[in-house]
């Protein structure tokens, strides 16, 4: 069997294969309130049946100002679990596990009411200028990622990804570039790290599933993090129990960035090999020989599919048909499934 299709467990919830819908935002909250509609219905659903491994929603705001926009997926209230628990309900029917995003946009976010950061620096001369945190600030917002982790284990996901990538909150507080405070969050990299490390260990306390945290595993900027802080920062989530590190880049300040089928791999191999942690690979992963490729070689253990999987919802289909692979079929699929 090909590796792309074989099974794999994390703490005691096993993947049928490695592909992963990676989380990718949707702005499709019409009425502002952060809850699950027929749209994402569809779309995560239409997934599961197209056969994906895992199915991973959205960047999901663990407070309102947290948002990157006013129509994302929020879990700041328990008003919001009976809809994900729903959606969760429909997803498992088709054999697929589940995942959520936890997330803070931080200075990033597109929103009418304040903004927060770690300080106060626009990321752009069209964005606004957000307040710098207090401590007050952090420990409520360290309490948020918990409780959302709490809303998520009662709305029956079977995954937490926390994300600390893309320039949002907690990869503010991790890059040099957007950090210049001078008390225990700010300075060195381990005051950096202060933050996700706290997020981390919140989230345990209410979650015992396998845990991811998706990181921007380059800059692409000077004086930004280099690879030995990247490598820093997984050694210390590879401490704290971390299941998966999800390695994308970029986002932290505007940069121009040509990117190339696979572009990102690279440093998710570097990772997996110097930290010795499981990996998740993502970025312009199009075909099934290419997701194969990557896993037959060690250079990670999961691949996250963004827009293929927007253009095909049957990629899984399309991949096993590639590399000669058998995928059952949802039955109701099967006569025409071949």
């Amino acid at each position: 069997m090909t590796k792309l299709f074989t099974p794999i467990e994390f703490r005691n919830v096993e993947l049928k294969n490695r592909i992963v819908m990676s989380p990718m935002c949707m702005y499709s909250c019409m009425d502002q309130d952060g809850k699950i509609t027929p749209f994402h219905m569809t779309h995560y659903i239409s997934r599961a049946v197209g056969q994906a491994g895992l199915i991973m929603t959205e960047a999901t705001a663990v407070v309102p100002e947290g948002r990157i926009s006013h129509e994302d997926l929020g879990i700041w209230d328990d008003e919001h679990i009976d809809g994900l628990k729903h959606l969760n309900e429909q997803i498992h029917n088709y054999g697929a596990k589940t995942g959520i995003q936890l997330a803070h946009a931080g200075r990033k976010a597109r929103l009418d009411s304040d903004i927060y950061a770690p300080s106060a620096q626009a990321f752009n001369e069209n964005s606004k200028t957000p307040t710098a945190m207090t401590a007050a600030d952090i420990d409520k917002t360290v309490e948020a990622f918990k409780e959302g982790a709490r809303r998520a284990k009662e709305s029956g996901f079977d995954i937490i990804e926390i994300h600390g990538a893309h320039g949002y909150l907690i990869n503010q507080f991790l890059s040099p570039l957007t950090n210049q405070r001078e008390d225990s969050y700010g300075g060195s990299r381990e005051n950096r790290c202060r933050f996700l490390s706290q997020v981390i260990e919140a989230v345990k306390t209410v979650w015992d599933g396998p845990l991811f945290v998706r990181i921007s595993t380059d800059e692409y900027a000077e004086d930004g993090n280099t690879l030995d802080d990247i490598l820093y920062f997984a050694e210390q989530m590879k401490q704290q129990n971390i299941d998966l590190i999800d390695c994308s880049s970029g986002g932290v300040v505007p940069a121009s960035i040509k990117p190339f089928p696979g572009y990102q791999v690279k440093r998710c191999e570097t990772i997996k090999q110097e930290a010795s942690i499981a990996t998740g690979a993502v970025g312009l992963i199009t075909t099934g020989i290419q997701a194969e490729e990557i896993l037959q070689n060690n250079r990670a253990d999961l691949v996250l599919i963004g827009r293929s999987l927007l253009r095909n919802p049957y990629w899984a289909k399309a991949a096993a048909d590639e590399l000669n692979e058998t995928l059952p079929a949802p039955k109701q699929y099967e006569r025409g499934w071949k």
